[in-house]
Protein backbone atom coordinates (compact mmCIF):
# COMPACT_ATOMS: atom_id res chain seq x y z
CA UNK A 1 0.00 0.00 0.00
CA UNK A 2 1.27 3.63 -0.98
CA UNK A 3 2.14 5.90 1.91
CA UNK A 4 0.35 9.58 2.23
CA UNK A 5 2.29 11.98 -0.37
CA UNK A 6 3.29 14.99 1.57
CA UNK A 7 5.02 16.86 -1.62
CA UNK A 8 2.28 16.47 -4.00
CA UNK A 9 0.80 19.58 -2.36
CA UNK A 10 1.98 23.26 -2.93
CA UNK A 11 -0.22 25.34 -1.17
CA UNK A 12 0.18 28.67 0.98
CA UNK A 13 -2.91 28.77 3.52
CA UNK A 14 -2.21 32.74 4.22
CA UNK A 15 -4.84 34.60 5.70
CA UNK A 16 -6.86 36.96 3.82
CA UNK A 17 -7.16 39.82 6.30
CA UNK A 18 -9.31 43.54 5.91
CA UNK A 19 -6.27 45.12 5.73
CA UNK A 20 -6.59 47.26 2.70
CA UNK A 21 -2.75 46.97 2.19
CA UNK A 22 -3.07 43.49 2.34
CA UNK A 23 -1.40 41.88 -0.99
CA UNK A 24 -3.04 38.82 -2.90
CA UNK A 25 -0.37 36.74 -5.13
CA UNK A 26 -2.43 35.97 -8.29
CA UNK A 27 -0.37 32.66 -8.39
CA UNK A 28 -1.50 31.13 -4.94
CA UNK A 29 -4.76 30.19 -3.82
CA UNK A 30 -6.16 32.34 -0.98
CA UNK A 31 -8.71 30.82 1.77
CA UNK A 32 -11.46 33.17 0.37
CA UNK A 33 -10.96 31.32 -3.19
CA UNK A 34 -10.13 27.75 -1.97
CA UNK A 35 -12.41 25.23 -0.22
CA UNK A 36 -14.49 24.61 -2.46
CA UNK A 37 -14.26 20.72 -4.03
CA UNK A 38 -13.53 17.40 -3.11
CA UNK A 39 -10.19 17.48 -4.11
CA UNK A 40 -9.11 20.36 -2.01
CA UNK A 41 -10.48 19.23 1.23
CA UNK A 42 -8.01 16.31 1.18
CA UNK A 43 -5.40 18.01 -0.48
CA UNK A 44 -5.40 20.51 2.55
CA UNK A 45 -5.63 17.95 5.11
CA UNK A 46 -2.21 16.56 3.42
CA UNK A 47 -0.70 20.15 3.74
CA UNK A 48 -1.34 19.97 7.83
CA UNK A 49 0.96 16.55 7.38
CA UNK A 50 3.47 18.22 5.09
CA UNK A 51 4.34 20.79 8.53
CA UNK A 52 5.44 17.73 10.37
CA UNK A 53 8.20 17.68 7.74
CA UNK A 54 10.01 20.51 8.57
CA UNK A 55 13.29 22.14 10.67
CA UNK A 56 10.96 22.75 13.73
CA UNK A 57 8.45 19.76 13.84
CA UNK A 58 9.75 16.08 12.96
CA UNK A 59 12.93 16.79 10.36
CA UNK A 60 15.77 17.59 12.71
CA UNK A 61 15.15 20.20 15.16
CA UNK A 62 12.64 19.20 17.84
CA UNK A 63 13.29 15.61 17.98
CA UNK A 64 17.35 16.28 18.87
CA UNK A 65 16.44 19.01 20.96
CA UNK A 66 14.69 16.65 22.82
CA UNK A 67 16.43 14.13 22.77
CA UNK A 68 19.39 16.03 24.42
CA UNK A 69 18.07 17.22 27.45
CA UNK A 70 17.63 13.11 28.44
CA UNK A 71 20.16 11.62 30.23
CA UNK A 72 20.78 9.00 26.82
CA UNK A 73 22.51 11.67 24.37
CA UNK A 74 24.58 15.02 25.00
CA UNK A 75 25.55 17.39 22.43
CA UNK A 76 28.73 17.23 20.88
CA UNK A 77 28.76 19.76 17.91
CA UNK A 78 30.89 23.03 17.02
CA UNK A 79 27.10 24.27 16.67
CA UNK A 80 27.12 25.91 20.32
CA UNK A 81 23.22 25.73 20.97
CA UNK A 82 23.22 22.06 19.90
CA UNK A 83 25.30 21.90 23.09
CA UNK A 84 23.24 24.25 24.93
CA UNK A 85 19.90 22.79 24.14
CA UNK A 86 21.11 19.12 26.52
CA UNK A 87 22.71 21.68 29.28
CA UNK A 88 19.34 23.41 30.08
CA UNK A 89 20.87 26.63 29.07
CA UNK A 90 19.85 27.78 25.73
CA UNK A 91 19.16 31.87 25.81
CA UNK A 92 16.08 32.58 24.72
CA UNK A 93 17.11 34.19 21.52
CA UNK A 94 18.25 30.96 19.86
CA UNK A 95 16.86 30.23 16.47
CA UNK A 96 16.38 26.56 17.51
CA UNK A 97 13.70 27.53 20.14
CA UNK A 98 11.84 29.87 17.68
CA UNK A 99 11.96 26.97 15.16
CA UNK A 100 10.54 24.60 16.94
CA UNK A 101 7.65 27.33 17.80
CA UNK A 102 7.13 28.33 14.24
CA UNK A 103 6.73 24.89 12.81
CA UNK A 104 4.12 23.35 15.43
CA UNK A 105 2.15 26.95 15.06
CA UNK A 106 2.20 26.16 11.03
CA UNK A 107 0.29 22.47 12.05
CA UNK A 108 -2.39 24.09 14.25
CA UNK A 109 -2.81 26.93 11.75
CA UNK A 110 -3.44 24.45 8.91
CA UNK A 111 -5.35 22.02 10.85
CA UNK A 112 -7.48 24.77 12.28
CA UNK A 113 -8.29 25.55 8.55
CA UNK A 114 -8.96 22.26 7.73
CA UNK A 115 -11.80 21.68 11.13
CA UNK A 116 -13.01 25.21 9.82
CA UNK A 117 -13.50 24.95 6.21
CA UNK A 118 -14.52 21.14 5.47
CA UNK A 119 -17.07 21.18 8.22
CA UNK A 120 -18.91 24.13 6.11
CA UNK A 121 -18.63 22.24 2.82
CA UNK A 122 -21.81 20.53 1.91
CA UNK A 123 -22.82 17.28 1.19
CA UNK A 124 -23.01 17.61 -2.46
CA UNK A 125 -19.00 18.43 -2.27
CA UNK A 126 -18.04 16.03 0.09
CA UNK A 127 -19.49 12.98 1.69
CA UNK A 128 -20.69 12.79 4.97
CA UNK A 129 -17.95 10.43 6.17
CA UNK A 130 -15.04 11.69 4.15
CA UNK A 131 -15.67 15.05 6.08
CA UNK A 132 -15.51 13.70 9.74
CA UNK A 133 -12.25 11.28 8.56
CA UNK A 134 -10.26 14.49 6.87
CA UNK A 135 -11.52 16.22 10.72
CA UNK A 136 -10.89 14.24 12.63
CA UNK A 137 -7.16 13.68 10.96
CA UNK A 138 -6.88 17.12 11.39
CA UNK A 139 -8.02 17.24 15.61
CA UNK A 140 -5.30 14.53 15.36
CA UNK A 141 -2.66 16.54 14.11
CA UNK A 142 -3.61 19.53 16.12
CA UNK A 143 -3.86 18.01 19.11
CA UNK A 144 -0.48 16.19 18.78
CA UNK A 145 1.46 19.57 18.16
CA UNK A 146 -0.12 21.11 21.29
CA UNK A 147 0.78 18.12 23.09
CA UNK A 148 4.36 18.66 21.67
CA UNK A 149 4.35 22.36 22.56
CA UNK A 150 3.24 21.63 26.23
CA UNK A 151 5.71 19.69 27.13
CA UNK A 152 8.57 21.45 25.26
CA UNK A 153 7.36 25.38 26.72
CA UNK A 154 4.86 24.17 29.20
CA UNK A 155 2.55 27.19 28.66
CA UNK A 156 1.73 28.84 24.93
CA UNK A 157 -1.24 30.38 23.76
CA UNK A 158 -4.11 27.56 22.14
CA UNK A 159 -5.63 28.97 18.96
CA UNK A 160 -8.51 27.00 17.57
CA UNK A 161 -9.98 28.72 14.20
CA UNK A 162 -8.07 30.63 11.55
CA UNK A 163 -7.33 34.57 12.43
CA UNK A 164 -10.58 36.41 11.49
CA UNK A 165 -8.69 39.47 11.22
CA UNK A 166 -5.10 41.35 12.90
CA UNK A 167 -6.60 41.37 15.78
CA UNK A 168 -6.36 37.69 16.46
CA UNK A 169 -2.73 38.08 15.67
CA UNK A 170 -1.72 38.05 19.42
CA UNK A 171 -2.93 35.33 21.71
CA UNK A 172 -2.22 35.61 25.07
CA UNK A 173 -0.89 32.22 26.95
CA UNK A 174 -3.39 30.22 27.87
CA UNK A 175 -3.15 28.60 31.58
CA UNK A 176 -1.99 24.59 31.66
CA UNK A 177 -5.18 23.69 32.28
CA UNK A 178 -6.69 24.80 29.35
CA UNK A 179 -3.74 23.88 26.98
CA UNK A 180 -3.96 20.30 28.37
CA UNK A 181 -7.67 20.25 28.27
CA UNK A 182 -7.46 21.23 24.69
CA UNK A 183 -4.83 18.37 23.83
CA UNK A 184 -7.43 16.29 25.44
CA UNK A 185 -10.29 17.62 23.34
CA UNK A 186 -8.59 16.90 20.39
CA UNK A 187 -7.64 13.77 20.59
CA UNK A 188 -10.96 12.61 21.53
CA UNK A 189 -12.65 14.25 18.59
CA UNK A 190 -10.08 12.58 16.71
CA UNK A 191 -10.66 9.04 18.32
CA UNK A 192 -14.29 9.29 17.49
CA UNK A 193 -13.98 10.30 14.09
CA UNK A 194 -11.11 8.38 12.69
CA UNK A 195 -11.00 4.73 11.16
CA UNK A 196 -9.24 1.87 12.04
CA UNK A 197 -7.38 1.74 9.10
CA UNK A 198 -7.63 3.58 5.55
CA UNK A 199 -7.62 -0.01 3.81
CA UNK A 200 -12.14 0.09 2.71
CA UNK A 201 -12.68 3.69 3.19
CA UNK A 202 -13.70 5.70 -0.11
CA UNK A 203 -12.24 8.50 -1.00
CA UNK A 204 -8.73 8.85 -2.79
CA UNK A 205 -6.77 8.30 0.80
CA UNK A 206 -7.98 4.60 0.23
CA UNK A 207 -5.02 2.15 0.87
CA UNK A 208 -3.06 4.89 2.33
CA UNK A 209 -0.30 4.60 5.33
CA UNK A 210 0.88 7.27 7.28
CA UNK A 211 -2.35 8.73 8.18
CA UNK A 212 -4.04 9.46 11.64
CA UNK A 213 -6.13 6.68 12.58
CA UNK A 214 -8.12 5.83 16.07
CA UNK A 215 -5.32 3.61 17.61
CA UNK A 216 -3.16 6.22 17.27
CA UNK A 217 -5.48 8.90 18.60
CA UNK A 218 -6.25 6.80 21.58
CA UNK A 219 -2.82 6.06 22.41
CA UNK A 220 -2.00 9.45 22.56
CA UNK A 221 -4.67 10.56 24.24
CA UNK A 222 -4.01 7.40 26.81
CA UNK A 223 0.05 9.04 26.55
CA UNK A 224 -1.20 13.04 27.63
CA UNK A 225 -3.19 11.56 30.31
CA UNK A 226 -0.34 9.57 31.58
CA UNK A 227 2.08 13.05 31.43
CA UNK A 228 -0.97 14.47 33.16
CA UNK A 229 -0.71 11.67 36.26
CA UNK A 230 -4.29 10.57 35.15
CA UNK A 231 -4.37 6.95 35.91
CA UNK A 232 -7.87 6.48 35.48
CA UNK A 233 -8.30 7.62 32.53
CA UNK A 234 -4.97 6.53 30.76
CA UNK A 235 -5.92 2.55 32.04
CA UNK A 236 -9.27 2.98 30.17
CA UNK A 237 -7.46 3.96 27.31
CA UNK A 238 -4.58 1.71 27.38
CA UNK A 239 -7.04 -1.06 28.15
CA UNK A 240 -8.95 -0.33 24.35
CA UNK A 241 -5.82 -1.90 23.26
CA UNK A 242 -6.11 -5.50 25.00
CA UNK A 243 -10.04 -5.72 25.66
CA UNK A 244 -12.05 -3.00 23.37
CA UNK A 245 -11.82 -2.16 20.12
CA UNK A 246 -8.19 -1.83 19.42
CA UNK A 247 -7.45 -5.42 20.84
CA UNK A 248 -5.23 -7.32 18.30
CA UNK A 249 -4.90 -4.72 15.94
CA UNK A 250 -1.34 -3.43 17.23
CA UNK A 251 1.30 -6.01 17.93
CA UNK A 252 5.47 -5.62 18.35
CA UNK A 253 7.48 -6.90 15.32
CA UNK A 254 10.00 -9.77 15.23
CA UNK A 255 13.28 -7.41 14.62
CA UNK A 256 13.41 -4.23 17.02
CA UNK A 257 16.09 -2.44 14.42
CA UNK A 258 12.52 -2.35 11.92
CA UNK A 259 11.95 -0.34 14.37
CA UNK A 260 14.46 2.32 12.40
CA UNK A 261 15.07 2.00 9.22
CA UNK A 262 13.71 2.86 5.97
CA UNK A 263 12.20 -0.49 5.08
CA UNK A 264 9.23 -2.41 7.14
CA UNK A 265 7.99 1.39 7.61
CA UNK A 266 4.34 1.79 9.02
CA UNK A 267 4.29 -1.63 10.54
CA UNK A 268 2.11 -3.57 12.79
CA UNK A 269 4.00 -1.74 15.71
CA UNK A 270 3.23 1.53 14.62
CA UNK A 271 0.60 3.66 15.37
CA UNK A 272 1.75 6.77 13.86
CA UNK A 273 4.62 7.84 12.29
CA UNK A 274 5.93 10.89 10.08
CA UNK A 275 6.70 9.93 6.33
CA UNK A 276 10.11 10.80 4.92
CA UNK A 277 11.68 9.83 1.94
CA UNK A 278 15.10 10.30 0.70
CA UNK A 279 13.91 10.25 -3.27
CA UNK A 280 12.28 12.79 -4.93
CA UNK A 281 11.94 16.60 -4.86
CA UNK A 282 14.56 19.40 -5.44
CA UNK A 283 14.01 21.87 -2.60
CA UNK A 284 15.41 21.20 1.00
CA UNK A 285 12.38 20.71 3.24
CA UNK A 286 14.19 22.86 6.14
CA UNK A 287 11.65 25.43 6.46
CA UNK A 288 8.83 27.54 4.81
CA UNK A 289 5.79 27.30 2.41
CA UNK A 290 6.11 23.55 0.56
CA UNK A 291 6.61 23.98 -3.06
CA UNK A 292 5.69 20.77 -5.90
CA UNK A 293 9.73 20.54 -5.82
CA UNK A 294 10.07 20.18 -2.01
CA UNK A 295 11.47 17.28 -0.58
CA UNK A 296 10.68 15.02 2.27
CA UNK A 297 13.76 13.97 3.64
CA UNK A 298 14.83 13.31 7.29
CA UNK A 299 17.78 15.47 8.66
CA UNK A 300 18.66 12.98 11.97
CA UNK A 301 20.99 10.69 10.12
CA UNK A 302 23.07 13.55 9.35
CA UNK A 303 22.53 15.00 12.90
CA UNK A 304 23.22 12.05 14.37
CA UNK A 305 25.33 9.52 12.21
CA UNK A 306 29.16 9.01 13.48
CA UNK A 307 32.44 11.20 13.07
CA UNK A 308 33.56 11.12 9.75
CA UNK A 309 30.48 9.81 7.98
CA UNK A 310 28.28 12.61 9.23
CA UNK A 311 28.27 15.98 11.00
CA UNK A 312 28.02 13.76 14.38
CA UNK A 313 26.62 16.59 15.97
CA UNK A 314 25.00 14.34 19.28
CA UNK A 315 26.42 11.02 20.88
CA UNK A 316 25.10 8.83 23.22
CA UNK A 317 25.84 8.62 27.22
CA UNK A 318 28.02 6.12 28.36
CA UNK A 319 25.45 5.87 31.00
CA UNK A 320 22.93 4.01 28.29
CA UNK A 321 25.39 2.33 26.96
CA UNK A 322 26.28 0.79 30.24
CA UNK A 323 22.59 0.02 31.30
CA UNK A 324 22.20 -2.25 27.91
CA UNK A 325 24.90 -4.39 29.23
CA UNK A 326 22.95 -4.86 32.65
CA UNK A 327 21.25 -7.95 31.88
CA UNK A 328 22.07 -10.88 29.50
CA UNK A 329 19.57 -12.48 27.10
CA UNK A 330 18.27 -16.20 27.96
CA UNK A 331 20.56 -17.27 25.31
CA UNK A 332 23.61 -15.37 27.53
CA UNK A 333 23.84 -12.32 24.45
CA UNK A 334 23.77 -9.11 24.68
CA UNK A 335 20.40 -7.34 24.52
CA UNK A 336 19.98 -6.91 21.05
CA UNK A 337 18.81 -3.15 21.56
CA UNK A 338 22.02 -2.04 21.87
CA UNK A 339 23.56 -2.61 18.53
CA UNK A 340 20.25 -1.16 16.78
CA UNK A 341 20.94 1.52 19.05
CA UNK A 342 24.10 2.75 19.30
CA UNK A 343 27.37 1.64 17.02
CA UNK A 344 29.94 0.80 18.47
CA UNK A 345 33.26 -1.56 17.91
CA UNK A 346 33.33 -4.71 19.44
CA UNK A 347 35.21 -7.81 17.94
CA UNK A 348 33.95 -10.25 20.31
CA UNK A 349 29.83 -9.10 19.46
CA UNK A 350 30.69 -8.80 15.62
CA UNK A 351 30.17 -5.45 15.37
CA UNK A 352 33.79 -4.52 13.31
CA UNK A 353 32.43 -2.49 10.89
CA UNK A 354 30.34 0.79 10.15
CA UNK A 355 28.41 2.18 6.58
CA UNK A 356 30.30 -0.85 5.29
CA UNK A 357 33.79 -0.50 6.02
CA UNK A 358 35.91 -1.67 8.87
CA UNK A 359 35.62 0.47 11.59
CA UNK A 360 38.77 3.37 11.71
CA UNK A 361 41.60 2.17 13.81
CA UNK A 362 41.71 5.73 15.71
CA UNK A 363 37.95 5.55 17.26
CA UNK A 364 37.82 2.30 18.12
CA UNK A 365 37.04 3.49 21.99
CA UNK A 366 34.01 5.86 20.50
CA UNK A 367 30.48 5.05 20.71
CA UNK A 368 28.10 7.28 18.34
CA UNK A 369 24.13 6.84 17.37
CA UNK A 370 22.96 3.91 15.21
CA UNK A 371 19.42 4.48 15.68
CA UNK A 372 17.21 6.78 13.11
CA UNK A 373 20.42 6.71 11.18
CA UNK A 374 21.13 5.06 7.28
CA UNK A 375 24.40 3.30 8.67
CA UNK A 376 23.62 -0.18 7.09
CA UNK A 377 21.27 0.84 4.73
CA UNK A 378 23.81 1.17 1.87
CA UNK A 379 24.82 4.71 2.13
CA UNK A 380 28.95 5.09 2.91
CA UNK A 381 27.92 8.38 4.84
CA UNK A 382 24.98 10.35 5.47
CA UNK A 383 23.80 13.64 3.46
CA UNK A 384 20.40 15.19 4.77
CA UNK A 385 19.59 14.28 1.15
CA UNK A 386 19.95 10.88 1.83
CA UNK A 387 17.71 10.30 4.93
CA UNK A 388 14.82 8.13 4.39
CA UNK A 389 14.19 7.41 7.69
CA UNK A 390 10.21 7.53 8.78
CA UNK A 391 9.89 8.84 12.39
CA UNK A 392 7.62 6.73 14.59
CA UNK A 393 6.47 8.89 17.04
CA UNK A 394 4.28 6.06 19.00
CA UNK A 395 5.09 2.45 18.92
CA UNK A 396 2.60 -0.50 20.23
CA UNK A 397 5.95 -1.00 23.24
CA UNK A 398 4.88 2.36 24.72
CA UNK A 399 1.63 1.73 25.00
CA UNK A 400 2.75 -1.89 26.90
CA UNK A 401 4.75 0.21 28.79
CA UNK A 402 2.65 2.49 29.91
CA UNK A 403 -0.49 0.53 30.49
CA UNK A 404 2.33 -1.24 32.62
CA UNK A 405 2.52 2.10 34.48
CA UNK A 406 -1.05 2.76 34.69
CA UNK A 407 -1.88 -0.25 36.48
CA UNK A 408 1.06 0.32 38.75
CA UNK A 409 0.48 3.58 39.75
CA UNK A 410 -3.11 2.33 40.58
CA UNK A 411 -1.82 -0.69 42.66
CA UNK A 412 -2.14 -2.82 40.22
CA UNK A 413 1.35 -4.36 40.49
CA UNK A 414 1.31 -7.95 39.83
CA UNK A 415 -0.98 -6.91 36.46
CA UNK A 416 1.56 -4.81 35.12
CA UNK A 417 4.19 -7.69 35.03
CA UNK A 418 3.07 -9.40 31.44
CA UNK A 419 2.40 -6.29 29.84
CA UNK A 420 6.45 -5.45 30.31
CA UNK A 421 7.50 -8.91 29.90
CA UNK A 422 6.04 -8.62 26.16
CA UNK A 423 8.94 -5.63 25.62
CA UNK A 424 11.28 -7.79 27.84
CA UNK A 425 10.44 -10.82 25.31
CA UNK A 426 11.45 -9.14 21.92
CA UNK A 427 14.57 -8.64 23.52
CA UNK A 428 15.00 -11.82 24.45
CA UNK A 429 15.58 -10.95 28.35
CA UNK A 430 14.32 -13.65 30.85
CA UNK A 431 11.02 -13.17 32.54
CA UNK A 432 10.76 -10.53 34.76
CA UNK A 433 8.19 -12.07 37.14
CA UNK A 434 11.14 -15.15 37.76
CA UNK A 435 14.09 -12.68 38.12
CA UNK A 436 12.20 -10.33 40.13
CA UNK A 437 9.40 -11.87 41.86
CA UNK A 438 6.81 -9.51 43.88
CA UNK A 439 7.94 -6.19 43.43
CA UNK A 440 6.31 -3.29 45.23
CA UNK A 441 4.85 -0.40 43.84
CA UNK A 442 8.13 1.90 44.44
CA UNK A 443 10.42 -0.81 42.98
CA UNK A 444 8.30 -1.66 40.14
CA UNK A 445 8.45 2.17 39.69
CA UNK A 446 12.57 2.42 39.21
CA UNK A 447 11.81 -1.23 37.02
CA UNK A 448 9.65 0.87 35.04
CA UNK A 449 11.97 3.15 34.37
CA UNK A 450 14.57 1.14 33.49
CA UNK A 451 12.65 -0.68 30.98
CA UNK A 452 11.90 2.33 29.29
CA UNK A 453 15.15 3.84 29.23
CA UNK A 454 16.27 0.70 27.13
CA UNK A 455 13.52 0.40 24.93
CA UNK A 456 13.31 3.98 23.84
CA UNK A 457 16.87 5.33 24.32
CA UNK A 458 17.06 8.76 21.56
CA UNK A 459 13.33 8.44 20.67
CA UNK A 460 12.49 11.60 22.18
CA UNK A 461 11.17 10.15 25.37
CA UNK A 462 13.13 10.11 28.30
CA UNK A 463 13.09 14.09 29.30
CA UNK A 464 9.55 13.10 29.12
CA UNK A 465 9.84 10.73 31.58
CA UNK A 466 12.14 12.59 33.85
CA UNK A 467 10.14 15.38 34.03
CA UNK A 468 7.21 13.68 34.58
CA UNK A 469 8.30 12.11 37.40
CA UNK A 470 9.53 14.82 38.84
CA UNK A 471 12.94 13.38 39.01
CA UNK A 472 14.54 16.75 38.71
CA UNK A 473 13.27 17.74 42.07
CA UNK A 474 14.00 14.56 43.64
CA UNK A 475 17.78 15.13 45.12
CA UNK A 476 18.55 11.55 44.88
CA UNK A 477 17.12 11.20 41.56
CA UNK A 478 18.89 14.54 40.62
CA UNK A 479 21.91 13.01 41.61
CA UNK A 480 21.71 9.85 39.71
CA UNK A 481 20.89 12.23 36.65
CA UNK A 482 24.17 14.06 37.24
CA UNK A 483 26.07 10.44 37.39
CA UNK A 484 24.78 9.41 34.07
CA UNK A 485 24.96 12.61 32.31
CA UNK A 486 27.12 16.02 33.30
CA UNK A 487 24.55 18.14 31.12
CA UNK A 488 22.46 17.53 34.32
CA UNK A 489 24.98 19.67 36.28
CA UNK A 490 23.65 23.22 34.44
CA UNK A 491 20.43 22.47 35.36
CA UNK A 492 18.16 25.03 37.08
CA UNK A 493 14.36 24.29 38.29
CA UNK A 494 12.37 25.57 35.49
CA UNK A 495 15.07 24.98 32.43
CA UNK A 496 13.51 21.73 31.99
CA UNK A 497 11.59 23.13 29.44
CA UNK A 498 12.67 25.88 26.15
CA UNK A 499 12.57 29.08 26.65
CA UNK A 500 9.60 31.26 25.36
CA UNK A 501 11.17 32.65 22.09
CA UNK A 502 12.32 36.09 22.60
CA UNK A 503 10.74 37.18 19.48
CA UNK A 504 7.61 36.12 19.90
CA UNK A 505 7.91 38.13 23.46
CA UNK A 506 9.12 41.14 21.69
CA UNK A 507 6.02 41.21 18.78
CA UNK A 508 3.26 39.67 21.24
CA UNK A 509 2.56 41.82 24.46
CA UNK A 510 0.18 39.40 25.36
CA UNK A 511 2.58 36.70 25.60
CA UNK A 512 4.05 35.53 29.09
CA UNK A 513 7.47 33.94 29.18
CA UNK A 514 7.97 30.74 31.03
CA UNK A 515 10.11 28.97 33.83
CA UNK A 516 13.27 29.14 31.25
CA UNK A 517 13.04 32.95 30.13
CA UNK A 518 15.57 34.00 32.74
Amino acid sequence: MKKIAYYVVAMLFLSSCDDELDITNPNQETTATYWTTEAQAFAGVTAVYNALTTDGTYQRTFPSFTDSRGDDMYGDSPAVYLELGGQFTLPTNAGETQWIWRDHYMVIFRANQVIQNVGNLGTDVLSEEAKQRIIGQAYFLRGLAYYNLAITYKQVPVITTPPADQNDYYPATATEEVLWNQVFSDLRDAEQRLPINYDAVVGPDRGQKGRATKGAAAGLLGKAYLYRKMYTEAEAQFAKFFTGPLQGVYSLVPNYRDNFTSTNENNAESLFEVQFSATGGSVGNWTGEPTANWRQFNALPVAYGMQGKAWSDFQPTQWIFNEYRQERTVDNQVDPRLPATILYYNQAEGNTTAYGVAWPDNIREQIYIRKYTMEGQGVPFETPETGGNNYRVLRFADILLMYAETLNELNRTAEAYPYIQQVRSRAKLPDLATVKPNLSKEQMRDQIAHERALEFAIEGQRIQDIIRWGWLYDPAKLAMLKEHDDDFNTWTPGNEYLPIPQSELDNNANLLPNSANK
